[in-house]
């Protein structure tokens, strides 16, 4: 287990639990919350599994629960995903549960919406950024509601997406138009990559035919050479 410098713990200081399989992002998370730019106002405890968080936070067998106001976790990680570990900490304590933010290095709509389905405060797109700070003290205000709390960007993005649902068996005009992007998509690739093939099949031909053609008029005058430039 890591735990970033910064020496004695000072009042109202945010404690987070990062989790992540990878160490240069988990080094990352750290740094960033640490700089100067932040100003202490984030203490950061670094774990590289889903297991481990959970043994922190008291939800496995022997683990001993340590207070924390956040848990920024990865999304895909071995053995136990972060969707899973938002699952099991959302279930720990409903009425008062701990505000969890879902990082990945992938930006899928149908991820995203997943977790904040499951009751993630917020997903980030890694690396973590500087812009990402703000969005962290956000969704931990979010998570404990208060008078002026800004919500979380990408709950917002989510609503804002949101569109009423079609009848059932139509096709929404947002369908229609990705089927026939796929459609174009494919005959364009399918047309750029088969384009020189099909241009020296046409040249290889042609060449075999002016052979042919040469082969057939040496032979039809006897051996002497009747084709004039190549012959003088």
């Amino acid at each position: 287990m890591e735990a970033a410098a910064g020496g004695v713990e000072a009042e109202g200081v945010m404690r987070v639990l990062v989790v992540d399989d990878s160490p240069v992002d988990r080094r990352v998370a750290q740094l960033l919350l640490s700089s100067d730019s932040c100003a202490g106002s984030f203490h950061v405890i670094a774990v590289d599994s889903a297991r481990k968080a959970m043994e922190f936070l008291g939800l496995k067998d022997g683990g001993e629960e340590q207070a924390v106001d956040m848990v920024l976790t990865d999304y895909c990680m071995p053995e136990m995903t972060g969707y899973d570990l938002l699952k099991a900490i959302k279930a720990l304590n409903p009425l008062e549960p701990i505000p969890v933010v879902v990082m990945s290095s992938e930006d899928e709509p149908q991820r995203i919406s997943r977790c904040l389905s499951a009751g993630a405060e917020d997903f980030i797109v890694k690396p973590l950024q500087s812009k990402d700070v703000q969005r962290l003290r956000n969704c931990s205000a979010a998570a404990r509601p208060s008078k002026g709390a800004a919500p979380c960007e990408a709950a917002v993005v989510a609503k804002r997406n949101q569109k009423p649902p079609h009848p059932a068996g139509a096709a929404s005009p947002s369908g229609r138009r990705a089927s026939l992007a796929g459609v174009a998509m494919v005959l364009h690739s399918s047309g750029v990559e088969y384009l020189p093939l099909l241009l020296k099949l046409v040249v290889l031909a042609y060449a075999a035919l002016c052979l042919g053609e040469l082969l057939h008029r040496w032979a039809s005058s006897d051996g002497r050479c009747s084709l004039s430039p190549w012959c003088a």
